[in-house]
């Protein structure tokens, strides 16, 4: 076999995986010769990786005989969100104890940013509290603007997205927190993984200033540990 083609089996996880990125992105379900079009993939081979799928629930077939996501994926996304904030954790006590200033793990689900896991600093006497869980639409805000810096360009971007993705940071004041500046620096893709950012909020323009170096070393030193 050529070193340069890929084994057999490699190809079809490749393509199940793409088929359930392709179902879950379709908002009105998608149906066999859709997928099969899509992956440019005899209609017969579709239905087999949409049969796999479902028995794993990861997608479902509808009354209508389109498939939407499955109930499986949410265990599946609950654990690879376990060990994202598992790994993460203990690199945003570095970077909250480094920086003076409350960190926070954001990930992006649908076009809102969540928070994953919130550290303040120990040491500081004083700081912003976030609380995990906490949501805001991922149009707004340092984390949102990072988070979109995160995924590929898209035609009609907003400028801040782009000049972020060129920079490696993003800079916002007062859009989540009246008066309080947030810096936010996307995680490198890792696969498997949902697209996240490291984000700091703080009050204090020098901590704010200061804070792009060190939120960079953080984010490459989760991506190093979840590769």
């Amino acid at each position: 076999m050529s070193a340069t083609r890929p084994a057999p089996g490699t190809q079809t996880l490749a393509r199940g995986l793409r088929a359930l990125e392709l179902v879950a992105s379709a908002s009105e379900g998608m149906a066999i010769q859709e997928l099969a079009d899509e992956l440019g993939i005899h209609r017969s081979i579709a239905s087999r990786l949409l049969a796999t799928l479902g028995d794993f629930k990861l997608v479902a077939r509808g009354t209508d005989g389109r498939y939407r996501i499955g109930s499986g994926l949410a265990a599946l996304a609950s654990g690879i969100q376990a060990t994202l904030r598992a790994t993460a954790d203990p690199i945003l006590r570095d970077l909250a104890e480094e920086a003076g200033a409350t960190v926070t793990l954001l990930v992006a689900e649908g076009d809102e940013a969540v928070a994953l896991s919130v550290v303040s600093p120990a040491r500081a006497q004083y700081h912003l509290a976030f609380k995990t869980g906490g949501r805001h639409p991922i149009s707004r805000a340092s984390g949102g603007v990072a988070l979109q810096a995160a995924m590929p360009p898209t035609p009609g971007e907003a400028t801040r997205v782009t000049e972020a993705r060129e920079r490696g940071y993003a800079r916002t004041m007062g859009e989540v927190e009246p008066g309080a500046y947030g810096v936010s620096v996307p995680v490198p893709q890792v696969a498997g993984m949902p697209t996240a950012c490291l984000n700091l909020i703080t009050h204090r323009a020098e901590i704010a200033d200061a804070a792009a170096p060190a939120l960079m070393r953080a984010a490459a030193r989760l991506a190093d540990a979840l590769s």
